[in-house]
């Protein structure tokens, strides 16, 4: 690897305990001992397609599907296993027609069979989405070395545990009746449209859930949210049911569109898997394929963190732009002269690796 500070190449015997035998100075990351091969060079390259270059600001789960989305596209099912049994099968079996030996042609085969069964299920892409480091584990196994060694996240990223501070000015004040709700399950999410000052600036007040939204005083439209998974189909329906007459826009990841798109890549988390009841009310709807319940009950999803954050910050924008513009009368006025137009920025899809 590359030391990110004298930016000499070094051996593993080099940079024992992550330190530079050249310039002595300790680094983050070593790509030998954490299992996305992180390195403070890479963190910082792919920060700086994420970010635009500084010009906003993401939430480390945004940087966690920036990072991982290489390794989401590859089945690990049994790495190494096809081609050893492969060898070793083809050794036995020319060993055991040269000596002679029976059996070993009964295990060279069992072998052969074994391989072709490693190489089917990597072909079927067994293991393919499951990320080799959680969303979690990446705070503690890759944020956490970050810390100790430079006193605070990387550059760009901001935490995404409340308050999180505006970069857009300051906040709408407390007694402020907000024109409209954010609904969105993802606290990240939330956190990165607050840095960016979209809440502020659109006087729209974010919700983690159906009792905060119930909480404000505003009787404002809802916009929801959400991944496009099994429960992100279900929540705007949920919030639809549950607040009667009130408005609710479905400002989530289209499912049927999002699967279509190349570049969009999924994921899955064993442990959020929909259960059976779930996957019956989504069945009941009778809006999904069987082939779209059957990727949803395995428990794929398209996450909101993965969709390219300057994309995603300008997606909310415009449709912040128009419900807060059809809830305020002054807003609505100014825009129709063009004083308020809000322009829609066309940022391209730099988003993690390609």
């Amino acid at each position: 690897m590359i030391c990110p500070h004298c930016e000499k190449n070094l051996l593993r015997k080099e940079r024992p305990n992550n330190t530079c035998s050249h310039c002595r100075r300790t680094y983050a990351l070593d790509p030998k001992t954490n299992s996305l091969g992180l390195s403070d060079l890479r963190v910082r390259r792919i920060l700086a397609k994420v970010t635009e270059e500084g010009r906003i600001a993401v939430t480390p789960d945004q940087l966690w599907y920036a990072l991982s989305r290489k390794r989401l596209k590859e089945s690990r099912f049994a790495p190494g296993c096809a081609s050893a049994s492969l060898g070793a099968g083809l050794f036995a079996g020319v060993f055991a027609l040269f000596s002679g030996i029976t059996y070993l042609l009964l295990i060279s085969g069992a072998l052969l069979l074994a391989s072709a069964g490693f190489a089917f299920a990597r072909a079927a892409g067994v293991s393919r989405g499951f990320p080799v480091m959680s969303r979690a584990a990446f705070r503690s196994e890759a944020l956490a070395p970050w810390r100790n060694v430079y006193g605070g996240l990387p550059p760009g990223v901001v935490d995404d545990t409340p308050p999180v501070p505006s970069r857009a000015g300051a906040r709408t004040p407390s007694d402020a009746r907000p024109g409209a709700v954010l609904l969105c399950p993802d606290r990240s999410i939330t956190a990165f449209l607050i840095a960016d000052g979209l809440p502020t600036r659109y006087g729209i007040a974010p919700a983690k859930d159906l009792d905060a939204v119930r909480a404000l005083p505003t009787q404002g439209p809802v916009i929801v949210l959400h991944d496009a998974d099994a429960h992100g189909e279900l929540l705007v329906r949920r919030v639809r049911d549950s607040l009667g007459q009130r408005t609710v826009i479905d400002a989530g990841l289209p499912l049927r569109t999002v699967r279509g798109l190349a570049q969009a890549v999924p994921y899955r988390d064993r442990d959020s898997r929909p259960d059976r009841e779930t996957m019956t009310r989504l069945t009941a709807l009778g809006e999904f394929t069987e082939e779209e319940l059957k990727w949803l009950g395995k428990g794929w999803r398209f996450p909101l963190v993965g969709m390219p954050p300057a994309r995603l910050l300008a997606a909310v924008t415009r449709i912040a732009e128009q419900v807060t513009r059809n809830v305020d009368p002054e807003r609505r006025r100014a825009a129709s002269v063009g004083f308020m137009t809000w322009p829609g920025p066309t940022a391209q899809d730099r988003a993690g690796e390609r």
